[in-house]
């Protein structure tokens, strides 16, 4: 499990090589779709990619964990977490299932 990495400026060459805007143009692009997801996701939408996934932000509620070193009792407070559900193309691809073209959610 030791591959690399993809990061924004990967996700930025790869729109400047496959889509032919600047590089410029191509930062901004990747910047404004990263944005707009983000920006759903903390207003509580889920957002859904066809073939790639769903993110979705869950609540959850305050419960009582414990100090594994110590064994004593602590709050663990309310929060929201992301949660990400790949899609079932996605799951296929990555397990090396040859695709017959349909696209499913």
């Amino acid at each position: 499990m030791g591959g690399k990495t993809v990061t924004r400026a990967d996700l930025c060459e790869a729109v400047y090589q496959n889509v032919g805007l600047s590089r410029t143009e191509s930062a901004e692009l990747v910047e404004a779709v990263l944005r707009e997801i983000s920006d759903c996701l903390v207003t509580g939408e889920s957002v859904k990619l066809s073939s790639f996934g769903t993110f979705n932000v869950r609540s959850k509620t305050e419960r009582i964990g414990r100090n594994p070193k110590t064994g004593e009792e602590v709050p663990i407070l309310p929060r929201r977490v992301l949660v990400f559900k790949p899609s079932n193309v996605l799951k296929d691809h990555v397990n090396g299932v040859p695709t017959n073209g349909a696209a499913e959610d």
